[in-house]
């Protein structure tokens, strides 16, 4: 082969490389969705949201049906509102729940869906009115800590 036919297929598969590379960087960071396809907004209200972030996986049994979009917080009702787009091919009941969820012991922090038996569907800029706090390891230990010193001080 002549020198600039190799020079064409080098740059031909550098590039396939660095396309590759760029949409696996895109799917590592939760940036991509190169499926596109129609979203809805949804929004929930915790008292404490840990350690969730924007961009944070929203999962119903275990599937990714959406992503975190905004968290502001309320100075009316002092709690966290949490804004989120979900696929539209997943429609949720009205009296559907919504959990802030760990990823294992000390894993990246999700919101859960847990599905009502509603008929109706929560439609477009609704808010879901079930919902359950992040629960906060360090609390959990204090706690624990705290009525494990009662029982000690209560035995003597």
């Amino acid at each position: 082969m002549e020198r600039s036919t190799i020079d064409l297929w080098v740059g031909l598969f550098m590039v396939a490389g660095l396309g590759a590379l760029t949409i696996l960087a895109l799917k590592v960071g939760n940036m991509g969705s190169l499926g596109g396809g129609e979203t809805y907004q949804l929004s929930a209200e915790f008292t404490n949201i840990g350690g969730l972030k924007p961009r944070a996986a929203v999962k119903s049994s275990g599937v990714v049906v959406g992503r975190v979009t905004a968290i502001a917080f309320d100075n009316e009702k002092f709690v966290a509102r949490v804004t989120m787009n979900i696929d539209g091919h997943y429609k949720f009941p009205q009296d559907t729940s919504a959990s802030i969820l760990t990823a294992g012991l000390l894993g990246e922090q999700y919101v859960g869906f847990e599905g009502g038996a509603e008929d109706k569907m929560l439609a477009a800029g609704a808010t879901v009115k079930l919902t359950q706090s992040a629960v906060v390891l360090e609390k959990l230990i204090s706690q624990f800590m705290y009525s494990k010193a009662a029982e000690g001080s209560g035995s003597k």
